[in-house]
């Protein structure tokens, strides 16, 4: 692990790979870059080389996102310099880094729906006649995609496509511009174990042509695997550059967090209880009035974890909602506790002990205005110690709020301090601690770790599975198989609003049939093959007897 500035500059002028070339085609050398007094980059050098992938990692808030958008056009530095082939450029939008040859592939990617892949390829290129010349931008999408093995249709309207097909868009996008240097931000989170692997396939043809690939990435394991050399920022700061084969996850963890952090936790067997909440062939629609969860059944009991694997956008939001009552079924029925609850109100649920940690945590699980102590007490209001009579005991409710940040570890400056302020790890914090507060009896949870740093995810996990050997029943939705490996009982995976199985043994399915699921195959593999779900929510075990006519989640 390399730790002092002097150090780290030695290693940045390590050769690539291939050694095209010793003049890195990206160095930024001194970038500092403040916010409203708050400084977000301090004195950053890194550097991409040409054929090499280099990834940056840092905890929720260690600048990696700012440093980027520096270097894509969208922040202006305070101060620093940037430097393409040797030659200092500043950049005042993305489209003067596009010129320069830098792209970006965000996240949630930046295209338009309703257009086709090849009207996405010219969006804001300038130089495009009026009438345009459809056969040759289809032509030139088509030798792109055969040179990097990003096969794609060029008339297909963006919306009619997988994640793992947009991204190949999003990233064509890019080469079409002539991007010599792409930035991926969290490129895996949204895809299947194949879409993954053929992601880094395609990394792997990029740099062999001479590329740069700047990758971000909370996975160390994919960190270790596909890159070259990583950076880490801590604090805005460049805590260090290693060579990849120079070091270790544990390092890499140790040096985002400055201190010694533990990766793996014990997962300790429980007894499972009694069925607390049972979906029955339940159907529902989704905000665009199509139907999203069509004829899906199970069911949680207490001291388990259920995880449900999947692409986003197959029905598990619509799913989680109507577990918790804020959206309605059209079929189907619902029970908690042993009693009815489809058509019940989101309250009588609470009342129930139903608790709902969602994925939008500022738009859905906060009122992000609102300080610590009023988004502490959001389910808590009408109930002692919180209520007395019709009105709301403040003192109570300060009492209350504070024990839930001393309790699960939320860093907050006051009370009075409005969550939107809150970092995302903190955010977490805070709505785990309202919901995992008073013994729920099932707790419905969406994506708990998304977008957060190595010791923030190692604390959500270690309470989920805390709350599970208490007694509740966890529903876990996640797009990181290695989470939902590690912490379910039972796995479930959803395609297009059904479960196209339930294995009851998650770690003795193979990867590879679980990501045939998520994109709507059924798994090759006969050994720890997952329960095949029937139109009636029922199920059978492919190629086994005796359990074959048991509910596929019981």
């Amino acid at each position: 692990m390399i730790e002092n500035k002097a150090a780290a500059e030695t290693l940045a002028g390590l050769k690539p790979r291939d050694g095209t070339s010793a003049l890195p085609l990206v160095e930024m050398r001194g970038i500092t870059k403040k916010f409203s007094g708050v400084t977000a980059n301090r004195d950053v050098d890194f550097s991409v080389d040409a054929g090499e992938v280099h990834a940056l990692l840092g905890e929720n808030g260690a600048g990696k996102s700012t440093l980027m958008n520096v270097l894509y056009g969208l922040y202006m530095p305070d101060r620093g310099r940037i430097f393409v082939d040797g030659h200092e450029r500043a950049f005042s939008s993305p489209k003067d880094a596009i010129a320069s040859g830098i792209g970006m592939v965000h996240q949630h990617f930046m295209l338009v729906q309703t257009h086709t892949v090849w009207e996405n390829m010219i969006l804001g290129v300038k130089e495009m006649p009026f009438l345009l010349p459809r056969k040759k931008i289809q032509d030139r999408i088509a030798q792109i995609s055969e040179q990097y093995g990003l096969e794609i249709d060029p008339t297909a309207a963006v919306w009619q496509l997988s994640t793992g097909e947009q991204q190949r868009v999003a990233l064509l996008q890019m080469l079409y511009r002539d991007a010599r240097v792409l930035i991926l931000d969290e490129p895996t989170a949204v895809l299947t174990p194949q879409e993954a692997d053929r992601l880094f396939l395609t990394i792997r043809r990029m740099t062999r042509e001479g590329h740069g690939v700047v990758f971000i990435s909370h996975k160390l394991k994919e960190v270790m695997s596909e890159t070259n050399r990583v950076t880490v920022l801590r604090g805005g700061e460049n805590a260090g550059t290693v060579a990849t084969a120079m070091t270790t996850e544990e390092a890499l963890a140790e040096m985002m967090v400055g201190r010694k952090t533990a990766l793996g936790f014990e997962r300790r067997p429980t007894a499972r209880g009694d069925t607390v909440l049972e979906a029955d062939d339940i159907h529902v629609l989704g905000d665009r009035g199509i139907e999203a969860v069509s004829g899906l059944s199970l069911s949680l009991r207490g001291g388990e974890i259920l995880g449900v694997a999947g692409v986003a956008g197959n029905g598990q939001r619509e799913l989680c909602e109507a577990l918790a009552g804020l959206r309605p079924l059209i079929k189907g029925r619902i029970v908690v506790n042993g009693k009815r609850m489809d058509g019940a109100p989101p309250r009588r649920f609470i009342d129930e002990l139903v608790h709902y940690i969602p994925s939008d945590r500022k738009g859905t699980g906060m009122a992000p205005g609102m300080d610590i102590v009023n988004n502490a007490i959001l389910k808590k209001y009408w109930s002692k110690p919180v209520a007395r009579g019709a009105f709301i005991d403040w003192g109570s409710s300060a009492d209350y709020a504070e024990e839930i940040v001393r309790k699960f570890g939320v860093s907050v400056s006051s009370l009075s301090t409005p969550v939107k302020n809150l970092s995302g790890g903190n955010l977490q914090k805070l709505l785990m601690g309202r919901e995992l507060s008073g013994s729920p009896r099932a707790v419905i949870v969406m994506h708990p770790t998304w977008g957060l740093d190595v010791s923030a995810t190692r604390y959500v996990r270690d309470q989920l599975l805390a709350r599970r050997e208490g007694g509740s029943a966890i529903l876990l939705i996640s797009e990181d198989l290695d989470e939902l490996l590690a912490l379910s009982d039972r796995l479930a995976v959803i395609f297009k609003g059904k479960f196209m199985g339930v294995t009851d043994d998650p770690r003795s399915l193979p990867i590879e049939d679980i990501g045939l699921m998520m994109a709507g195959g059924r798994g090759k593999s006969r050994a720890g093959a997952a329960r095949e779900t029937g139109k009636n929510g029922r199920s059978r075990r492919a190629g086994r007897s005796g359990k074959a006519g048991k509910e596929a989640s019981s």
